[in-house]
Parts: C-alpha cells; structure tokens; sequence
C-alpha cells in the first residue's frame, strides 16, 4: 500500500469536491487549517494526518477527514471525504469509498479493530472521485463485500471511469432501502441536489444522519454539478430528521442548530443569484461582489470563483 495519493492521482480521479478540496490544501492558512473539521462531536477513538474517528453510539462511528489540519505528505488526501461505520450482530455497514484505496482499506482495518469483522456492506453516496475512488480498498485482503449506490451513480462513475469498481447493489430511486445488520436498523435514503443522484444514510437508533455533500459544515459546499433548488428541498428534509448528529461529506458534524445555519447559507446564495438573474446580472459578474452574511459565520474560502460555481448553477436552473 502507498502511504499517500499523490496529487497529479488525486487531480485524475477526483473529480470535482476532491480537485475543489485540494485546491484549498495549497491556499489554507495555518488559522483556517485549525478551524475546518475541528471540533469532535463524539469520542475519538482514532486520530490520523488525514483524520479522526470518533464513536458516537454503541458501534457507530464517524470518520471526519481533516485534510486541512495537515501537509501534503502527511497523507492528507488519503480519506478526504467524511464517512462512517456502523456494526451489528450480524453485519458491519461502512460509509464512502474516500479519496484512494489506502483511504479505504484504512476504514476497512479500523471496522475489523472495532468490531472484530470487514465491512459486509459499503453505501456510496455519489459518484464524485473523493467518495468513490477507493471503493476496491475494501476488498484489498479478499474480503467480500457489497457496494450499495444508485444506478445513476454507477452508470455516471462507469461514463467516467471505465475502471473503477461500482456499486453491486443498486438502492431503488422511489424510497428508501433498509439494512438490518442485526438489532441495528439502517435506512439508505435516495436524494439528489448536490448531484443529480445522491444517498443519506440515516442509523435508525440512535438517530445519525451520514449526508453525503449534501451537507458542508464549515467549508462553503461546491456546486459544480448541484441541482441548487433540489439541494436545498434535501437539506430541509435532512434537517427535519429526528435526529441527534448530522454528519457531513466534508466538515465537523453538525448539531441541529449548525445545520440550520447551513440550511440560510443555502437560502442566501439562492437570494443572491435570483436577484441576479433577474436584473440579467452574469453569474461571474454577480459572484464578485456577494459574500455569505457575517451572522452566518466563517466558511472556508480561497477564491472567490467558489462563490461564481455557486451562481452559475443557479443561473442554469433558473433559465432553463
């Protein structure tokens, strides 16, 4: 195994919240590199250069990436993305695939140190490179596994990446699927918004929600393929969970009241860019002169081309 993707890998397979992500590794300051992903939610049983494993419950676990807190050889892009694990009598449930095989054949490791087992199952929550790419880590030492993903999300990673393992288990588009992993109920949950196809992954007792990038908690979330008004409807659905912890795809977990202040960053972006349409306003022109309202707190930005992928989504929306 490599102790580290390198960054011309990372850049070919990512595609797009990786490559957006990186970009950041290159421009974060030492004060934004303390503040992304740092505050524990639950109780670290495990903590990395690429990031932290927290168990919130009785075997339930969160893998908060925190690709910010070190430096490229550190192996800072090995995971990249938030996961989980989540263990039963019967089966364990592991959540994303990360950013490389070492990513996930790392998760895979931790599931065994914790539970005693492989993950049985991996639920994929969109396609992009950053969730994706290490799905093949968790069969690295032969173990049998089974990927959970939409079909649309398996025919998208096939369109563009031929090789890379996909889901063998497709989740139905019309409700959610549930796992019983013995006395541990999980519901798989379809959703869209962030990307044309996405999964929740929603522990039933006690109440996590895994949101996939449908949430981002501290970083301001990328919008490259998002369906703008979808993300935000999902994201309120989300919120109306009965839930204890939301964790994002990238970020510290979430408390209801961080999420709803998630939830009116969403809602500012989405003001800004219709007022912008409707003045006929070009997104990259509009972008320039917009910022998230300061009682929304710090979101991690680098460039203020972030703010006009988020304007040019709504833009297509709006005038298609």
């Amino acid at each position: 195994m490599t102790a580290a993707l390198s960054r011309r890998a990372f850049l070919g397979g990512a595609l797009s919240c990786g490559g957006y992500v990186l970009a950041a590794l290159g421009g974060a300051t030492s004060a934004t590199r303390g503040l992304f992903a740092a505050v524990p939610r639950g109780d670290p049983v495990r903590t990395e250069p690429w990031g932290r494993l927290e168990q919130v419950a009785d075997g339930v676990w969160m893998l908060i990436s925190t690709p910010l807190a070190g430096d490229h050889g550190s192996g800072a892009m090995r995971t990249f993305s938030n996961g989980g694990i989540v263990a039963g009598r019967d089966g364990v449930l592991a959540i994303e695939g990360f950013a490389s095989v070492d990513g996930a054949h790392w998760l895979a490791g931790e599931a065994r140190r914790l539970t005693g087992r492989p993950p049985s199952h991996v639920v994929l929550t969109h396609y992009h490179g950053d969730h994706s790419t290490g799905l093949g880590g968790y069969a690295a030492d032969g173990a049998r596994v089974e990927i959970l993903g939409t079909e649309a999300t398996r025919a998208l990673l096939l369109r563009r990446r031929p090789e890379a393992v996909v889901p063998t288990t497709m989740v139905a588009a019309d409700g959610p699927t549930e796992l019983d992993l013995g006395g541990r109920r999980v519901r798989v949950a379809p959703r869209d918004g962030h990307t044309a196809s996405d999964l929740s992954v929603e522990v039933v007792d006690p109440r996590v929600v895994f949101c996939g990038d449908l949430v981002w908690i501290g970083l301001f979330p990328n919008f490259v393929d998002a369906i703008p008004s979808r993300q935000t409807a999902h994201v309120r659905k989300l919120a109306a969970e009965p839930a204890s912890l939301w964790v994002p795809g990238h970020g510290s977990a979430a408390r209801a009241g961080e999420l709803r202040t998630f939830l009116a960053l969403l809602e500012s972006v989405e003001d800004g860019a219709r007022r912008a349409v409707a003045r006929g306003v070009p997104a990259a022109e509009a972008a320039r002169g917009w910022h998230p309202p300061r009682a929304l707190g710090e979101w991690v930005m680098f460039s203020d081309d972030y703010y006009e992928v988020a304007f040019r989504a709504w833009e297509r929306e709006l005038r298609a």
